[in-house]
């Protein structure tokens, strides 16, 4: 009976104790950090109430190599320990206890075990594993600790629930690393024989039959040879029969059971059934038997009754003399050769080529190297080409083309997938139009000028003449909207007319439409953009080619060059006017590059001004595009401005700004809203955020939408010069690329 808890009724516990001090809740287990709170003690080392230790893994001790830690450094790897259990058998006579092996696996990453026994065959035991793989504990009393790797030596007895384990050997990774841990390992033990498996043995030994059987072993074939067929092209000539003609067959030869299989090749419109299989694949006599047999009747044993019919005693035993059987001889692979016969059951078969795979074959086991084919193949006709009558001038030549292929007519088909691609597609106009003047020695006509306009989508030219005040000509239509033939080709002849293409129209070209001379004198800045964009098309706009071009014209004469463009630069600017630098290009290149290459060259090192971005054009911008995404919060976007902006001064940093946007997700761009915000700032690198949020707000101060087109398309235009047009070139740079870096 326990005191009460009353002052002076209890001892003091702590009387004669000099530790009181805690433990360390944190340390490690294997060499990973982690919370170790569970296996400490309390106060003074001394263990909880109800606390126990956790059972200890496996120690191994540190070696030469990496700090890893068990479970890494041992990862896959196993100990393997050949084991058996003996298991005893109740009622039973034949006997009284079985031998059961097994193996054991010792897994080194966390000291799991598992036990599998091996499946026999007819054991009628369920086999496989045993135990499956986690941490087995000790057998009682020391059921709270677990087996590790000491626990394990050939000859040595282990219990598993209950089940005595014999370990009698292992492999020999498993040998080595007990030795490396200072374990003396035993010398190997035997299993002993189960009484009932040596009666099962003796009963199977008995089983066996003393009659010898003839061996008849095809598997050794059927690996070897499996999946490789002899192809024989064959011809079959039936033309002695009536109404028979000469037939193309094909004898496949499968090496891995010796049979044959034909199929026919039947030629389209022949009038015959398609019959996929001509023979069905099985072994081949050679000589179609006089006497049909019936099935069974053949058969690869033969066996006698030695007693008769008569009686239920009958004894049978194997013909070793084959008296009763009936030879027959099958095709074997020798038997094929190209120029044989083939007998397939009455029907004569020449065999006249074989594939590669044939040839390698019977090259390499018979030594075979003559395979002339068998000429069977009917010489082929000769195709009569179809002549088209020449074009007689009514219609189209497409039109009356279609009159040649078919009773019934179609109109010719234009191309549909270059139309739904080159076709006008909201900026993008796939329309060239360029300025042309007359090639003529009328004072008159040399004054006019005409725009060429060429449709991508179905290659036709349309030519118009601007109206000119106090000219004489009345402008307009000078040329309907058609494909255009190039001169000098003849009416009327069967190949179809060449017409003009978008390769042929480039500016400095010369061109006949109808009788009427033209040379190309500029273009619109549609052209120029497009060529450049599709330079494979348009060579005439590639700059890479030009530059290669020009480097091979002034390889001889590179001072002269630079010389002549310094000469016409007196403000030495490494600039000058287009028109100036035409003429020196046209003087240097002596003539062997055309005006649109010139152009090229000068759009290329032309020296742009730098434009300055309107802010009222950015903030339409910005309004169209918060308009679209349905953004409205710019009270609360305000406030979150005023909310950080301290001392009141209507001004925040850059960075802060642009942050404050983000998290209220403004829907633009990350470079044209940081475009924006460079716009607004003032003194000291700030930005207003008064004026942004402003200037964003589309509800309370709408922007008038603006047209920020990079290139208008200009139904009315007559030729005149674009904004985009090239009015300086930069020749210091084309010389560093032609010639390399300037002195």
């Amino acid at each position: 009976m326990a005191l009460p808890l009353l002052p002076g009724n209890s001892f003091n516990r702590n009387l004669g104790k000099e530790k009181f001090h805690k433990s360390q809740h944190f340390g490690y287990s294997n060499d990973v950090s982690m919370w170790m709170g569970e296996d400490k003690p309390g106060i003074g080392g001394e263990m909880l109430l109800g606390q126990k230790l956790k059972p200890k893994f496996s120690f191994f001790p540190r070696g030469v190599g990496s700090d890893a830690p068990s479970w890494v450094a041992f990862d896959k790897q196993v100990l393997s320990f050949k084991a058996y259990f003996e298991e005893e058998v109740h009622q039973r006579r034949e006997e009284v206890y079985r031998v059961r092996q097994c193996k054991i696996y010792f897994y080194l990453e966390d000291d799991t075990i598992q036990v599998v026994e091996p499946e026999m065959k007819n054991s009628g035991i369920p086999q496989g594993t045993i135990i499956r793989r986690h941490r087995i504990p000790l057998p009682p009393p020391n059921d709270d600790q677990f087996y590790t790797v000491d626990h394990f030596n050939i000859n040595k007895d282990l219990v598993f629930y209950s089940r005595t384990f014999k370990i009698v050997n292992c492999d020999e990774f498993t040998r080595n690393f007990l030795r490396k841990l200072g374990i003396r390992v035993n010398p190997p033990g035997s299993i002993p024989s189960d009484p009932y498996s040596t009666i099962r043995k003796q009963m199977a030994d008995n089983m066996k039959p003393l009659r010898p059987y003839e061996s008849m072993d095809t598997l050794k074939q059927f690996l070897e040879h499996d999946r490789q067929v002899l192809r024989f092209y064959c011809l079959w000539d039936d033309t002695a029969s009536p109404f028979g003609d000469t037939r193309k067959l094909i004898l496949h030869y499968f090496l891995a059971d010796d049979t044959v299989e034909i199929i026919e090749i039947i030629p389209p419109n022949s009038g015959r059934d398609s019959v996929p299989v001509f023979l069905h694949r099985g072994k081949l006599l050679k000589q179609v038997p006089k006497i049909m047999y019936n099935p069974g009747e053949i058969t690869s044993r033969t066996v006698l009754n030695v007693f008769g019919p008569m009686g239920h005693g009958g004894r049978y035993i194997l013909d070793n003399l084959k008296t009763g059987s009936v030879h027959q001889e099958f095709y074997k692979d020798s038997d094929l050769t190209i120029g044989a016969a083939v007998n397939a059951w009455g029907r004569k078969i020449i065999l006249c080529d074989c594939d590669e795979f044939t040839k390698n074959y019977y090259r390499t086991k018979y030594g075979i190297e003559d395979f002339t084919p068998v000429q069977y193949k009917a010489p082929q006709l000769l195709k009569i080409e179809k002549q088209i009558p020449p074009y007689n001038g009514f219609g189209s030549e497409e039109d009356s083309l279609c009159f040649c292929f078919g009773l019934l007519p179609k109109p010719p088909q234009r191309d549909f997938k270059k139309f739904m691609e080159k076709d006008r597609n909201g900026l993008d106009s796939y329309v060239l139009r360029f300025v042309a003047q007359l090639l003529t020695e009328n004072p008159i006509d040399k004054e006019r000028t005409f725009i060429i306009s060429y449709f991508l989508s179905d290659d036709t030219i349309a030519v118009f003449e601007p109206l000119q005040r106090n000219s004489g000509i009345i402008g307009g239509k000078f040329l309907e909207r058609c494909r255009i033939k190039k001169p000098g080709q003849e009416l009327f002849k069967t190949e179809i007319s060449e017409y003009f293409k978008a390769q042929d129209l480039f500016v400095g070209a010369r061109v006949n439409f109808n009788g009427h001379k033209f040379i190309l004198v500029d273009a619109d800045e549609y052209v120029f953009s497009y060529m450049e964009k599709n330079v494979q098309e348009f060579p005439m706009a590639d700059i890479a080619s030009i530059i290669s071009k020009l480097r091979s014209i002034g390889e001889s004469n590179s001072r002269e060059i630079k010389q002549h463009f310094v000469a016409n630069d007196p403000r030495n600017k490494n600039e000058m006017m287009y028109e100036t630098f035409r003429n020196v290009m046209v003087e240097i290149c002596d003539g062997n590059l055309t005006e649109h290459e010139i152009m090229t060259v000068g759009r290329h090192y032309s020296a742009q001004e730098k434009l300055e971005v309107d802010l009222s054009l950015l903030m339409a911008i910005a309004q169209e595009q918060l308009k679209k995404k349905s953004f409205e919060n710019f009270s609360k976007l305000s406030d979150a401005f005023v909310y950080n902006d301290r001392e009141r001064k209507g001004l925040l940093p850059l960075q802060e700004t642009r942050i404050i946007c983000k998290a209220f997700k403004i829907p633009l761009e990350d470079d044209f809203l940081r475009l924006i915000l460079e716009k607004h700032k003032e003194t000291g690198g700030q930005v207003n955020y008064v004026k942004l949020v402003s200037g964003l707000n589309w509800r309370e101060n709408p922007n008038p939408a603006r047209q920020t087109t990079p290139i208008k398309f200009d139904a009315d235009w007559s030729g005149q010069m674009t904004s985009n047009a090239v009015k300086t070139v930069n020749y210091l740079l084309l010389l560093e690329d032609l010639f390399g870096v300037q002195e």
